[in-house]
């Protein structure tokens, strides 16, 4: 992918209605799932994005009929759960670690060798956290140098439940040992020290698998069928995110988003943006493929600096760097612990932000785990800042260029098309001043 550069400058006030891309999250397990099942789905609000389309990608290599025929909408033809077959070659994950984790467990428990790739970004990001256990399962897979991918997973193996003590509150590590429990004789246990999201369990239910499921736990039993359904997929939080802190932080700002998935392991930001002051309402609250939606209105308010309770902490681990920026618009200190995650994403979020909030006349001190972000009432000098690939880091300095006194470049944007196709176009007219270069 080839490198590309945003100018980000003040616009106008984010004013009207917008609805965002498709969770991601809810988009590749829908994917997965459907795939695997007896019959035929449907997916609507498929994210058009790159990592999703890499595991509908993946999938079709592995032999299930998927059609497209429109944006946003997947006709499935699942192969049922023992109906996959060995790819010709690699299978390319992009720059999805959910993707990539997730299928090493689905594909542990398969009758064939596969091979796990990504891009550069993804290469580096450890893949440890998901073979120790799915080892521990009884899966063969092999890993590159360091623990990071390729992933080569051995076919064949005889997979058994365990009960496992994650110490880590990750759903991707969660999710992984749970489709490998599809496959496993006996019961498959997943404790965790803090509950995390929870679409791969509401998703197997969706689908007819039984599955019990609670903060910090889940457990299933092998030897069931998945039953296709329809799923309709609702705007992605994550990236209803930048616009949630752009509108709270430009002045006279008043604006809609519509039907935005309110998984409450997914809303972590909402609670803190409340938690500094922000101005967000929710309306026509519902239900889409099984998960909580809501329209949320927001306008701007004042913000001021807090202490971040570390239980929201999961809960926003992805939009961490949106929140950086809001910090920095804040009135006080904001101070961020027990986000050490934060440190093995697409990039080192912490180190990454802190660079570019610096290079913007922000004061920020690093910690392990999070950080201490200064306040600043006049906004954000401009300047240059990198995002090292990583989509979010680029999406929030273009909210920062909102309440810049100058131009904000920000170099490497073209990962953005991963999760949010479409951004530039969207945020503009919704007053963003943002530029492709």
């Amino acid at each position: 992918m080839s490198e590309a550069s945003w100018t980000a400058a003040p616009g106008a006030p984010l004013r009207g209605e917008v609805r965002v891309p498709g969770d991601k999250s809810v988009s590749h397990r829908a994917i997965m799932l459907a795939s695997i099942a007896d019959g035929t789905s449907r997916i609507d609000g498929f994210l058009e994005g790159e990592d999703a389309r890499a595991t509908e990608a993946i999938f079709r290599s592995l032999g299930a009929g998927i059609e497209a025929p429109e944006p946003g909408v997947r006709i499935v033809h699942g192969v049922g759960i023992d109906g996959l077959r060995r790819a010709d070659g690699p299978l390319d994950c992009g720059n999805a670690g959910t993707g990539m984790r997730l299928l090493a467990g689905l594909l542990a428990g398969q009758a064939f060798d596969s091979t796990l790739i990504g891009d550069a970004s993804l290469s580096k990001r450890p893949m440890r956290r998901v073979t120790g256990p799915l080892a521990a399962m009884g899966a063969r897979i092999e890993t590159g140098a360091g623990g990071t991918p390729p992933l080569r997973i051995h076919g064949g193996q005889a997979l058994r439940g365990i009960e496992f003590d994650n110490t880590l509150a990750s759903a991707q590590v969660k999710s992984s040992l749970l489709l490998a429990g599809l496959y496993a004789d006996g019961e498959t246990v997943v404790h965790e020290p803090r509950p995390t999201r929870d679409y791969t369990e509401r998703m197997l239910a969706a689908f007819g698998w039984p599955v019990d499921f609670a903060p910090g736990l889940a457990r299933l039993r092998g030897g069931y069928r998945l039953q296709a359904t329809d799923v309709r997929v609702p705007a992605d939080f994550s990236s209803a995110a930048f616009f949630l802190v752009a509108a709270s932080i430009v002045p006279g700002s008043d604006l809609l988003l519509h039907r935005v998935g309110m998984n409450p392991r997914r809303t972590g930001l909402l609670h803190v943006l409340r938690l500094m002051g922000a101005d967000i309402v929710e309306s026509k609250v519902g239900e889409e493929g099984g998960e909580p939606v809501a329209d949320l209105r927001v306008r701007h308010a004042p913000l001021r600096g807090i202490d971040v309770p570390e239980q929201h902490v999961p809960d926003m681990i992805d939009e961490f760097p949106a929140l950086f920026i809001a910090a920095a618009c804040a009135a006080g200190v904001t101070r961020v612990t027990g986000a050490e995650e934060l440190r093995v994403k697409e990039s080192d979020r912490i180190a990454t932000m802190a660079a570019g909030l610096r290079a913007l006349g922000v004061a920020i001190e690093e910690a392990p785990d999070g950080a201490h972000i200064a306040g600043r009432a006049d906004g954000f000098a401009g300047g240059g800042v990198h995002s090292h690939g990583d989509h979010r880091i680029a999406m929030s300095f273009a909210i920062a260029g909102q309440r810049a006194r100058g131009p904000v470049i920000i170099d490497d944007t073209a990962n953005v098309a991963t999760s949010f196709p479409g951004f530039v176009p969207m945020a503009k007219a919704a007053g963003f001043g943002l530029r492709e270069d």
